[in-house]
């Protein structure tokens, strides 16, 4: 079933392989046959919760039909039951040819719904940490190394010491050099990569302060850090990156940026000067 698993119906797997599901992977079963829409966009931890099973339960009943993970089976659903403008969107288009509109709305869709949940005191509380840390580490992989590099790119004016790289194995080594005293912040859409968790249980092995940005705060990442950063989106990771989230995660990030800089001052507005300064050299 390996070869060409993505062409076979994922419903019809479901059906052909339903008497050899345990009990606990038959109510999975019978939930997603009865909602197979429904079925696609909430998280892994989500659909378990409402399912009433395991998560763990989720992944064995995805590979007992032939898929990898969870993740890829939900692939597999979505390309069957979502209309591909809502794949390109991960949310309904009311007007499936105008994709124009469709970006500008989800993009100011969700700035709106972030900025009515995100918690001010959160923000500010995350931004001392930074401001009155060694190191301020700024991580992420994929697409989220964009957002920590935008994030390294404000940071580094306000003169606190900000860590950056682009390769998960720097990362992975700045990870293991953390103590008590610095902060690091965590970008991460989906919260569910490997290797994000991996970074972050290295960070908090050497007892680095870890924040977290991401679109599900009940994600496998999330549930190890000191502090979530959450992104609204109402969008699905199931079928791509939400193009909506990394904006949402660029606002916050400048965000955090003028809290640090109103917390530093005089010191912060110094730094900016300098750093002006030197820029200003290099123009015509």
């Amino acid at each position: 079933m390996a070869n060409g698993i993505h062409d076979i119906s994922a419903l019809f797997t479901i059906k052909e392989r339903y008497d050899d599901l345990s009990a606990k992977e038959k109510q999975i079963a019978d939930f997603i046959l009865e909602h197979p829409r429904e079925s696609v966009n909430p998280s892994i931890e989500e659909l378990a919760e409402r399912i009433g099973i395991s998560e763990s339960t989720m992944v064995r009943f995805a590979r007992k039909l032939g898929y990898s993970g969870y993740q890829r089976f939900r692939i597999a659903l979505a390309r069957e039951t979502v209309p591909v403008t809502s794949q390109l969107f991960e949310r309904e288009v009311i007007d499936a040819s105008d994709g124009f509109d469709a970006v500008f709305n989800s993009a100011i869709a969700s700035l709106l719904e972030t900025q009515k949940s995100l918690d001010r005191g959160l923000v500010l509380g995350v931004a001392t940490l930074m401001a009155n840390a060694r190191n301020v580490y700024l991580m992420g992989l994929g697409g989220s190394n964009i957002v920590a590099q935008d994030a390294l790119h404000k940071l580094v004016r306000t003169g606190i010491n900000c860590q950056w790289a682009a390769d998960f194995h720097l990362q992975l080594m700045m990870a293991s050099q953390g103590t008590k005293e610095d902060v690091a912040l965590l970008i991460s859409h989906t919260g569910s990569g490997y290797d994000s968790i991996a970074l972050a249980e290295e960070l908090k092995a050497n007892q680095v302060k870890l924040v977290v940005l991401t679109s599900n705060p009940r994600s496998p990442l999330a549930r190890l850090a000191d502090y979530i950063l959450t992104v609204k989106t109402g969008a699905s990771g199931a079928v791509s990156e939400s193009f909506s989230a990394r904006i949402v995660a660029l606002a916050i990030i400048d965000l955090l940026y003028i809290h640090v800089m109103e917390l530093l001052d005089e010191r912060g507005i110094e730094q900016l000067n300098r750093m002006r300064a030197s820029i200003a050299k290099r123009r015509v």
